[in-house]
């Protein structure tokens, strides 16, 4: 077998690896031993077409990691909106009981806690976080 088909087979293995993670890490390290196998096809001799695969996959894992997609969220996934879509929405609470509420939100019995600065008064509030199936709330 050429050294290029097995460049290739290697790169196809981490981009089924890569399907099983989510990482977009392991998709740029198949692209290094992608470009290892297209040296190994022009002809370049075993240590060059080494180089190439190491070197074109650090480059392409530097500008992942320095990508939008490289970094951590900068906002907690419990006051995202991107992740939680209730964040934004609207509830109305009739009664409080020290700074807890019961809430009929899409459907279903909800506990809804009072956020930091709101004030407990019957009415209509924004949900501001969601922390497992509390609702924190904000006034409107």
């Amino acid at each position: 077998m050429d050294d290029w088909v097995n460049w290739m087979i290697g790169a196809g293995i981490l981009v089924v690896a890569e399907l099983f993670t989510g990482t977009f890490y392991l998709l740029m390290m198949a692209i290094g031993l992608a470009c290892g196998g297209i040296a190994a096809l022009l002809g370049a001799s075993g240590p060059v077409q080494t180089l190439a695969a190491a070197v074109t996959g650090l480059v392409a894992t530097s500008i992942l990691h320095r990508s939008r997609f490289g970094r951590p969220a900068k906002t907690e996934a419990t006051r995202d909106r991107n992740v939680n879509l209730d964040i934004g929405g609207r509830v109305t609470v009739h009664a409080w009981n020290n700074g807890r509420a019961r809430v009929m939100y899409r459907g279903a019995q909800w506990d809804v806690e009072l956020g930091s600065g709101a004030i407990a008064e019957a009415g209509e509030f924004r949900i501001v976080e969601v922390q497992g199936n509390r609702l924190i709330v904000a006034n409107a």
